[in-house]
């Protein structure tokens, strides 16, 4: 701003000697006739520079300087450094902060504590960090103190006290912590029971981005638990919380779309998410996705590839006689290799190129000729 006024006061100083030789006609203006204008400036040099030496001189301004005229406050030095993965100066910067009651300092502390960062692992330092930060009024800390009370880390378990955290945390506007108390107001032991409760803050967290959240809250819309049943805004948060990469939504929104619950029938968007999910891992779409293959449906049939993923998914236990019908025509050398690559997934097996890449033994070095 000092420097805006600066620049304003030199063009009025500026102004006075233009104006001054406005007048003057002993020599003759030499440029184009259109750009003639009573200025004298296409005939001779201003008297003055037109930059004061002084304002030239100024020091140009640092980058930080710059950076808080463009983001209105300071970076927060602690948490640069942990962001770029500086623990121990994070740890070093926030401390005589945290220690004057910096209750965001104190939080940041209570995180490298309770994630070992560059320290060992010390769930009673952070839930010590977190409780001074939380008396502080950050919810954060409040929201992760309220963590550590319900499952008994660093604390004594104490599940009360912990949706009493969550309560407060969640009157603060924390969003993980509305999730937290919808599931408590669910289950009903620690928070009154009330699954209209829970869909509102359910549904609050889910709105927010919680994958989780948005996960349960299709559930509770589909049920109408809570809420009034709404198959078309369920399926909508399951494909959300399915392109989040949360595989039972992956599973849940590819059941949808194959029945068509709140969504078009699309079979072949259904084996799509269904196959998304049995690569990841998920044994319910391994078989689901065997199914399709088997059967052609919404997917190119595909014995050997559904013989495959009907091995993964007894691999974990989960066996179903509709499929092995559906695979009962299968050809035996289709079976085994469709063994084989369970066997190796999700790597290819290896080849038999690759078998045979053993060196060979050396060739019989010949007899040497003995000297004479």
């Amino acid at each position: 701003m000092i420097r805006h006024v600066g620049l304003a006061l030199l063009l009025m100083g500026l102004s006075l000697p233009v104006l001054a030789q406005a007048n003057r006609t002993d020599f003759e203006d030499l440029r184009p006739k259109d750009m003639q204008f009573p200025d004298n400036l296409g005939m001779e040099e201003l008297p003055i520079g037109p930059v004061p030496e002084e304002f030239l001189n100024q020091p140009a301004p640092d980058a930080l300087t710059i950076s808080d005229s463009v983001f209105g406050e300071k970076i927060d030095p602690a948490y640069g450094a942990y962001q770029r993965g500086f623990f121990l100066t994070a740890l070093d910067l926030a401390l005589p902060r945290a220690e004057k009651g910096d209750p965001h300092a104190q939080t940041l502390i209570a995180e490298i504590y309770a994630k070992g960062l560059g320290v060992p692992e010390d769930f009673a330092a952070a839930a010590s960090w977190y409780g001074m930060a939380s008396k502080h009024g950050d919810a954060l800390a409040t929201f992760e103190l309220a963590m550590l009370y319900q499952d008994g880390r660093g604390v004594a378990k104490d599940r009360k006290h912990a949706a009493e955290l969550f309560q407060i945390a969640a009157d603060a506007g924390n969003m993980a912590a509305k999730y937290n108390l919808g599931l408590l107001h669910v289950e009903g032991l620690y928070a009154e029971p009330s699954l209209t409760k829970a869909a509102q803050l359910i549904g609050e967290a889910a709105n927010s981005g919680i994958t989780e959240a948005r996960y349960d809250f299709a559930g509770m819309l589909t049920e109408g638990a809570g809420i009034a049943p709404d198959p078309k805004a369920a399926a909508e948060q399951l494909r959300l919380a399915a392109e989040d990469g949360l595989a039972a939504a992956q599973v849940d929104y590819a059941t949808v779309l194959y029945l068509g619950k709140g969504v078009p029938v699309d079979r072949a968007a259904a084996a799509s998410w269904y196959a998304r999910a049995a690569d990841g891992g998920n044994p319910v779409a391994q078989n689901r996705y065997a199914k399709l293959l088997a059967a052609g449906e919404g997917v190119t049939a595909n014995l050997e590839d559904a013989a495959m993923y009907r091995a993964l998914a007894r691999r974990q236990g989960l066996k179903d006689a509709q499929l092995d019908r559906l695979l009962a025509a299968i050809k035996p050398e289709q079976l085994t290799r469709a063994e084989e690559r369970a066997r190796f997934w999700p790597s290819p097996p290896p080849t038999k190129v690759a078998a045979n890449t053993a060196p060979a033994p050396a060739a019989a070095t010949p007899a040497e000729t003995p000297l004479n």
